[in-house]
């Protein structure tokens, strides 16, 4: 490659590959996608998009390792990882959530490379209050404690790195492209699939003073999420962690009432909440993006109802 590419790791994944997506609707296919195809069904989000050259995560975290990997790169939106709230296996969490995400950052202070990266909501855990300091960091699970573990790792380099280095803490991101996420999928295609396949949207009944399917959640919509990994890539060097959301926490039934006002039918139907989520389960975020703002992302962000119609929309083309 005789030019510099764009670096997309997880971009056969579902946010990976919607920021292929508009890359080259900018043109641009000079795109190193890394990803694992163990699963291959990924490879449909990658389709209908143009890149220059795909790597294996293993061969890429190989060649970091071995100080081999020297291609010229414009930037490094670093969107791989295990996303699975509910894996249990410590030791392979950290080793992709973690570890690759230190070695690919170690190569971007190197060669002064524009490092976004995708954190977690899921960092703030118990919290009810979702600014980005430590005082309100309290993980659930061992995915939202890898993910703070790395800006834990982040944070005290900050104050002497010479290049973009940005962490987002996504909140519960949402659009097209994510079918082959199975368990992990949105709440948004969970219920599409559900409506179609039996007429009914299922939420969990009232939890932790909510009521039946008023838990609330901030619903980004995925192109807004595009937009911030190109606005932190592609402007002047900036540094930092930053929330990843609207700012504005919707609910459950927010999401099925609109769903099934736009197909015409269904119904919602209260489940018993599940015991294997006791304990472990956010039913209220909301990202304060105070510091957002002051770092200049001014854009307004998507309404949920719009977002809605956009992925349906895309889902029938």
């Amino acid at each position: 490659m005789g030019c510099s590419v764009f670096i997309v790791t997880g971009g056969a994944g579902f946010i990976g590959s919607n920021v292929v997506k508009r890359l080259n609707q900018r043109g641009i296919t000079d795109i190193l996608v890394v990803d694992n195809l163990s699963h291959s069904e990924k490879f449909r989000n990658l389709a209908d998009l143009t890149i220059r050259d795909f790597m294996d995560k293993r061969e890429f975290r190989a060649r970091l390792d071995a100080g081999s990997f020297d291609l010229r790169t414009e930037a490094i939106l670093h969107n791989g990882a295990c996303s699975d709230t509910m894996e249990t296996d410590g030791r392979y969490m950290l080793e992709n959530n973690f570890g690759d995400s230190k070695a690919i950052l170690s190569h971007a202070l190197k060669h002064r490379i524009p490092f976004v990266y995708a954190s977690s909501a899921a960092t703030y855990g118990a919290s009810r209050k979702f600014s980005v300091v430590p005082a309100n960091e309290r993980p659930l699970n061992v995915y939202g404690w890898s993910k703070l573990l790395f800006d834990q790792h982040v944070r005290p380099l900050l104050p002497h790195i010479e290049s973009t280095v940005v962490g987002l803490r996504y909140f519960n991101v949402y659009g097209p492209r994510e079918r082959h996420k199975g368990r992990m999928m949105s709440v948004l295609h969970q219920l599409l699939r559900q409506l179609r396949e039996t007429g009914a949207c299922r939420l969990f009944e009232g939890t932790e003073g909510y009521g039946n399917g008023e838990q609330v959640r901030d619903f980004v919509y995925v192109d807004d999420i595009v937009d911030l990994n190109l606005f932190f890539a592609e402007g002047p060097v900036r540094k930092g962690i930053f929330n990843a959301g609207t700012g504005q926490a919707r609910s459950f039934n927010a999401i099925a009432q609109t769903l099934i006002r736009q197909l015409g039918k269904g119904t919602i139907e209260y489940i018993p909440f599940p015991d294997v989520l006791k304990g472990k389960y956010q039913s209220f975020t909301q990202a304060d993006v105070t510091t957002l703002r002051e770092a200049g992302f001014t854009a307004a962000f998507t309404t949920l109802e719009d977002g809605i119609l956009n992925t349906l929309a895309e889902l029938e083309d």
